[in-house]
């Protein structure tokens, strides 16, 4: 099975770093983040990887050429175009997927995420997709306080009640029916997925983090420093 990564973007908001590399290669623990997130998908035996190009392409493919992938991980490169956006990505891909079912992702999130327990919930449930959705912390504390203004107490970055895309899709090759070259995976594709009752939704509740900021990379980092990073489940 094929795991689309999107590698395209151009990481506005790590511009310090991104203007001279594309998003994916900025480092985590000295390793690129998209390479962390190749090892998650290898570990639970997804070893056919291709990278959905765009922003600097040349240094994508120079990356995937030079490093010593494990036995058996195989990583390409595709340029899908420099403004492509994800759902046009994922399109430019349907003769490199084929007629199978896939894999796709963002190549700037990280989570402990079980992947083979998404593919069984996908398998199971027989509609063309799945998104991996999760309830991430919110960036500041919040004030417990009741209708008549007394503070109760404080809760230091709790998570959202509410649910969001964490990315990690599983697809059928019918998705490509509803994803154009403009398209944005995001919106038209999901929301039309949605509207015809083809997509399902997978909790994941346990570690979950974006890459956006300069400040999520030096939190991410952090963690890699620590003794056990959440999302390595490599040995």
């Amino acid at each position: 099975m094929k795991v689309v990564i999107l590698c395209g973007g151009r990481g506005t908001r790590l511009q310090e770093q991104t203007q001279s590399i594309p998003k994916p290669l900025v480092e985590i623990g000295g390793k690129p983040i998209v390479w962390h997130v190749i090892q998650l998908y290898a570990s639970h035996g997804l070893r056919d990887i291709v990278l959905a190009c765009g922003y600097k392409s040349e240094m994508m493919a120079a990356f995937a050429a030079a490093h010593d992938w494990p036995e058996g991980v195989t990583v390409g490169c595709v340029d899908t175009g420099l403004d492509t956006p994800t759902g046009g990505r994922i399109k430019r891909l349907s003769d490199v997927v084929g007629q199978e079912r896939f894999c796709a992702t963002y190549g700037d999130g990280l989570a402990d995420v079980d992947l083979n327990a998404v593919l069984g919930f996908h398998a199971d449930h027989g509609a063309l997709a799945t998104m991996t959705v999760v309830r991430p912390e919110l960036q500041f504390g919040v004030t417990e306080m009741g209708e008549d203004g007394v503070v109760s107490g404080f809760r230091e970055k709790p998570r959202s009640e509410h649910w969001i895309n964490g990315g990690f899709f599983c697809f059928e090759p019918g998705v490509f029916d509803y994803l154009s070259e403009s398209s944005v995976l995001e919106r038209e594709p999901l929301e039309g997925l949605a509207d015809d009752d083809q997509l399902r939704a997978f909790r994941h509740t346990g570690f979950w983090e974006c890459m956006d900021t300069y400040k999520d990379a030096v939190q991410l980092n952090d963690l890699w420093a620590s003794d056990r990073p959440p999302w390595k489940l490599w040995g």
